[in-house]
Formats: C-alpha cells, structure tokens, sequence
C-alpha cells in the first residue's frame, strides 16, 4: 500500500450497488456482495481477485464463517453457502421473502438471518443437516449485527437485542431516537454494547464496562449544525468499531463522508475525505489497520446518481490518538 490509502483495481467494475464489504476474520482479504448479483473476494495484500461467484439474484448482505466459507443472503430468499477455496456454492435454505441481513455467531456456531418474511432464523453449523429455529417478528429488519452470544435488530424506530442462548424474548428493547427511523446498527467487538446510526443523522452509543461503573450512553449528531443553524439530515449507513483501539469507531453517511470517533472522549478523531458517492459499507480488518470504505448508490433516495461502485482501503493505525480516552487494544 503506497500512501495512507488504495483503491481496489477490478479488471471489470462492480455491476450495481455494493450492499457489503466484510474483512475475513485472520487474513486481509475482503469480501464483497452487490446488487449485480455477484459475491467477491479480493485479496488486498496481493492486489487480486481470488473469486468471483455469480447467483441468480441481487446480493443483499453476507458474511464470513472463517477465512474459508462465507455466506450471502440474496433477494430470491435463498441462504447460500460459499467455500472461498474450491469455489463450490450450496445452498442452506431460504426465506419466505427477500432476505436481507446475515451474521455468523462464532461462540454458538449459528448462522443468523433475517428478510422480509419478518422472520430471524437460526441455522446450526454444527448439524450435518442443516437445523433451523425461527423467531417471528412485528416488522422487517432493516438492520442487524451478530457479536458474540448477541444478536441486535434495528425494526423502524426500535432496537431489539437477543441472546442466541435464550432466543425466546429480546433481553433488551427501546427506541434509540423517540420515533426517528434507523439505518444501522452494530454490535461492539468483545464488549457489552451497541451503537445505533439513524435516518437523520444521528448516532446512539451504549457501553457497558463490567469493570466498572463507567458506561457510555449519549446520543450525538455526526455533522454540526450549518451556517443557518440547521442540522444536516443524512442518514448514518454503517457503524464499525475498531478491533485495535478500543472505543474508537466509524460512521459513513449518504453524502460520502467517513469520520472516526473515540467513544469515551466524545471527540471526533478524523474526518477523511469525502467519496464520490454514499458509504454504503465500512469494515475494519482483523489488526484493526486497515478501514474498507464501499463508495456506491445504496437506492435510498430516487435522486441518486448511479456511478459504479468503488472501494477504498484506509491505513488507519497511524492515526494519532494523543491524549483522548481511546487507547491501544492489548
């Protein structure tokens, strides 16, 4: 990597929109679905594609099991399995509907899903034969994000949690922004707690330290107000928290501004340049090095311009924390 960034070079643009990017879990290589109905892997240290798989339907979501088998959800419905090294497909099951978010829980070993059926299914990796437990829901999940035993779902206004253990009721439930719709939501890496982005722009964070008494629950509002007063309403994308250093995270908006935050202090970091489209996807790879920012059209506004798709990685561990709460993870 020359620089503080790259762009990923395709031999042949991405088709339609971007709808994730996700770093594999103990390697630099980058997993991409789309709209064109086509799930990626490229390998950012050597500069390669190392696979490309076509499907029958737009790509909606996906997600890594281990540097080896990945997962996409796709808006037939169907739940396909990918082994990265021979390039074989299958597929697992599907829903009733369009499925729309995918995580993978490596403490239970179960594939998490959800579409528009209103539905979230457990599949069980364990089991030869693929078991399936559902748990039915009052609305579409518009976003989710398996951590640990963890399960949490934006739905309209309301943020629900699960744990993957005792499935049978959410063990928390609220309404992060009193109405206001959300876009996003993630799961912190290793720790108790969430952040939520929302349609207006707005932010909600909650920490919880076992250790002590100290936990975090603020709202904030990524842009300040304007010249004129007014806030800017640009919903908030993707959220992903810095395995490196800890309570560091990033938020990408529909204007194509990337800022990373420090949790503890309330301050923002940085704000890299701004992209030629929305950030449609962020991910930190497994050092916490290297940021991935997915620049694409996301279909949320009739407006958009429909530029093919690019994807920035970010060095992002010389970035100079000084004497702000975050600190190196150990």
């Amino acid at each position: 990597m020359k620089g503080d960034w790259l762009e990923l070079k395709l031999e042949k643009e991405i088709g339609d929109a971007i709808s994730r990017t996700r770093f594999a879990p103990h390697s630099n290589t980058l997993l991409i679905s789309s709209w064109d109905s086509s799930l990626r892997l490229f390998d950012v240290d050597a500069s390669l594609l190392r696979l490309q798989a076509p499907s029958q339907a737009p790509l909606l979501d996906c997600c890594f099991q281990d540097d080896a088998v990945a997962f996409a959800a796709a808006s037939d419905g169907l739940i396909r399995r990918y082994d990265l090294h021979s390039g074989l497909v299958d597929t697992l099951g599907s829903h009733d509907d369009m499925a729309t978010c995918i995580g993978y829980s490596n403490e239970t070993c179960q594939l998490v899903t959800s579409g528009f059926d209103k539905k979230l299914l457990l599949w069980d990796m364990h089991m030869k034969k693929t078991s399936l437990c559902l748990r039915s829901l009052d609305a579409e999940v518009d976003s989710m994000s398996v951590s640990g035993f963890n399960v949490t779902v934006a739905i309209g206004a309301s943020m629900l949690v699960y744990d993957l253990r005792y499935f049978d009721q959410p063990v928390e439930s609220k309404e992060a922004f009193n109405g206001t719709h959300l876009r996003c939501v993630s799961s912190i890496p290793d720790a108790e707690g969430f952040a939520v982005g929302s349609v207006d722009g707005r932010v909600s964070l909650q920490i919880s330290n076992p250790f002590s008494s100290n936990d975090i629950r603020y709202i904030f509002r990524c842009h300040p107000k304007s010249k004129d007063g007014r806030h800017y309403l640009v919903s908030v994308n993707d959220i992903a928290f810095s395995p490196l250093v800890s309570g560091a995270f990033a938020t990408g908006d529909n204007e194509g501004y990337v800022t990373i935050w420090d949790a503890g202090s309330r301050r923002r970091l940085v704000e890299l340049p701004r992209y030629p489209n929305s950030v449609a996807s962020l991910s930190y790879n497994h050092t916490g090095q290297l940021l991935a920012v997915a620049s694409s059209h996301t279909y949320q506004e009739a407006k958009e311009i429909e530029k093919p798709p690019r994807i920035f990685i970010h060095r992002v561990d010389n970035i100079d924390i000084g004497s702000i709460s975050a600190s190196k993870r150990s």
